[in-house]
């Protein structure tokens, strides 16, 4: 065997065992998940099949920033930066379930934050629009949820409060920003 062999064999070998190890890590989060929907949002009354299989199936470890990332499947909000978190992952089912979510549904998020509620809403309907008031974060998302493979949620940088006319009505809204004070309400909800 020539040098240039040796060197192109050790190679592959490295990249399968770079590739073996990736799989691994994306095994363990996987375990994380099951656990998170098991322990955290079945136990405290979350049942709806399609939500329970969005939250088993969207990767929060995704659409937080490092080191953070590390406790993803942690109990608990997490800092995303700008002032802003992550909702808890059982806040982030119930409000999922809270919308009864159908797979023809189209669904407006106020306040996209890292993307994650996005996610976890596109794993079950049919189209999701979301609105980001802080800029960075706004990006942040948008490239979170590429990366994810989302094709179905569609962000946009704005002030939430004023909904999203153009893609309206939509079958449900998710509020997961604050505001000073309950808006009147638009004309952009689907009535069923």
């Amino acid at each position: 065997m020539t040098q240039k062999q040796l060197l192109t064999s050790l190679l592959c070998w490295g990249l399968l065992g770079l590739s073996v190890i990736s799989r691994a890590d994306a095994e363990d989060r996987k375990e994380e998940r099951m656990k998170m929907v098991n322990q955290q949002l079945m136990t405290r009354g979350i049942e709806n099949p399609r939500v329970l299989e969005a939250m088993r199936a969207a990767k929060r470890h995704l659409f937080i920033p490092p080191p953070r990332d590390r406790d993803a499947y942690a109990d608990r909000p997490l800092p995303i930066g700008h002032g802003q978190t992550i909702s808890q992952p059982y806040i982030v089912a119930l409000m999922t379930e809270l919308i009864q979510p159908r797979e023809d549904f189209r669904v407006l998020e106020i306040g996209a934050g890292s993307g994650y509620q996005a996610a976890v809403l596109a794993e079950i309907v049919d189209q999701v629009y979301t609105v980001e008031i802080v800029e960075p974060l706004s990006v942040w998302a948008a490239e979170r949820l590429e990366l994810a493979g989302y094709e179905n949620v569609t962000v946009k940088h704005a002030d939430g409060y004023y909904g999203w006319e153009e893609h309206a009505p939509f079958d449900a809204i998710v509020v997961t920003a604050a505001a000073p004070h309950i808006p009147p309400p638009p004309r952009i909800f689907r009535r069923r």
